[in-house]
């Protein structure tokens, strides 16, 4: 396995104008990291259009011998509009595919759109989004991308619920982003999630969280609540509650051999959380794989 880091990941830093995404891709360099994931929206920061921005970065990645393993962007199936919505992330396979980018990741659904009047349970939405799905993994094997997406938005996180996905999916151009700590958010046991989704796992995401019994008084800033109404707070890799070591191990031993994202978005100072946590991930995946 090898180590990559999200731009994500930067994001509190080049929001405070600490650095932009071309110095995220430098600072990737510096920390010894061979891999960056671009992590884009239908805006940019300098106004430009997704297209050129990513052309630009994809540029600024390649002088810097950086790989770009994976492009994620958002998406909602679960809307008012759905071509509409796949022509838009149509839009982004065609700029993953012109970057010569090979996997893009894009979300499932978020939240029930206002007015949606049929039953609000997975089960009624899961035919229109896999709909969705198919037909967007389709496009993309036609411009050479492999699309995946990862347990998040609550909605449909649960490793069953994204069982239940691809399994009505069903199409060989569609595969499965591992979020490791994601599964906390639906109060899920992260270790045992994971081992129920290996033989489909194409990329994978690194994140670390605190937990806090929802018996307790809400914690303060930086918390949030899971869907059961516990409490979770993102930290730096190796520091909080998830079983990070456990998952990637189990991950290790499937056969995977691909790329690790690391994925943080803590309260604490961005550049410091990342080298740490960088270098927590580098050490367990040595550990892991020697």
């Amino acid at each position: 396995m090898k180590t990559c880091i999200s731009t994500y990941s930067f994001y509190k830093a080049i929001i405070k104008g600490e650095l932009d995404h071309f110095g995220a891709l430098e600072k990737t360099k510096a920390m010894g990291v061979g891999a960056i994931e671009f992590v884009l929206g239908d805006t940019t920061l300098d106004g430009s259009s997704s297209y050129d921005f990513c052309m630009r970065l994809a540029e600024h990645a390649r002088k810097l011998k950086l790989d770009t393993p994976i492009y994620t962007t958002g998406a909602n199936f679960l809307c008012a509009d759905v071509q509409k919505e796949i022509a838009r992330v149509e839009k982004h396979v065609d700029i993953a595919s012109a970057a010569g980018i090979k996997l893009m990741r894009h979300d499932i659904a978020t939240e029930f759109y206002p007015g949606y009047t049929d039953l609000r349970t997975f089960d009624a939405i899961l035919p229109q989004v896999t709909g969705a799905i198919r037909e967007v993994a389709a496009y993309a094997e036609s411009k050479g991308v492999i699309t995946c997406s990862e347990n998040h938005g609550h909605l449909v996180q649960d490793s069953d619920r994204m069982l239940a996905v691809f399994h009505a999916v069903n199409h060989p151009n569609y595969k499965y982003l591992c979020d490791i700590g994601n599964f906390g958010g639906v109060d899920e046991d992260c270790a045992v999630a994971v081992s129920k989704l290996l033989p489909l796992i194409v990329h994978v995401h690194a994140k670390d969280a605190f937990r806090r019994s929802g018996m307790l008084p809400n914690p303060g800033a930086g918390w949030s609540k899971t869907r059961a109404g516990n409490y979770r707070r993102a930290t730096i890799l190796g520091h909080g509650d998830v079983p990070t070591y456990q998952c990637l191990e189990t991950i290790n031993q499937s056969g995977y051999n691909g790329y690790v994202s690391l994925e943080f978005e803590g309260i604490e100072d961005n550049l410091t959380a990342l080298q740490i946590s960088i270098d927590n991930l580098n050490r367990y995946i040595e550990m892991i794989t020697k």
